[in-house]
């Protein structure tokens, strides 16, 4: 019972990221506003280029989600799946991990959960830099894991 709080605020913390990365980016959309429309003679010569958006970074709204698998302890194995499975995220920038540990037990699963998110920084450290993980206990066998990757948008 004592954990109730804990999940609460923790719950809370997720609640407002996500209404954060729903929000677009006020800088570049008052710059649009400001940019003046071209007629539709100029527009048929000479196309202009989008203005590259220079205000604050939102957090995208869809995680990414996937699954590891491998022995508590066993910090190679974790490096080794973790770099797999974000190759092709690479240059990205995570702005908060969700990770479930799979475990009978809720410590066993945070402790688990831990040791994946301690795992992410060691496989793609300038990925996950300044990161906010947060673990949490999801029941089932020992020895996996399941995560939500929130990243920056480009």
């Amino acid at each position: 019972m004592y954990l109730a709080g804990w999940l609460f605020a923790d719950m809370l913390l997720v609640l407002a990221l996500v209404s954060m990365g729903d929000r677009g980016d006020p800088l570049a959309a008052s710059a649009t506003e400001k940019t003046p429309r071209p007629s539709a003679s100029a527009s048929a010569a000479k196309p202009k280029p989008e203005p590259k958006p220079s205000g604050p970074r939102s957090v995208e709204r869809k995680p990414v989600t996937f699954g590891v698998t491998a022995s508590t302890g066993d910090t190679d194995a974790m490096v080794s799946q973790l770099k797999k499975k974000t190759a092709r995220y690479e240059g990205r920038t995570a702005a908060f991990v969700i990770t479930f540990g799979n475990a009978p037990e809720t410590a066993a699963g945070q402790n688990y959960a831990e040791e994946i998110n301690k795992a992410l920084k060691v496989a793609r450290p300038a990925m996950f830099r300044g990161t906010t993980p947060r673990n949490f206990w999801s029941r089932g066998p020992s020895g996996s894991a399941d995560l939500e990757i929130y990243f920056f948008t480009r």
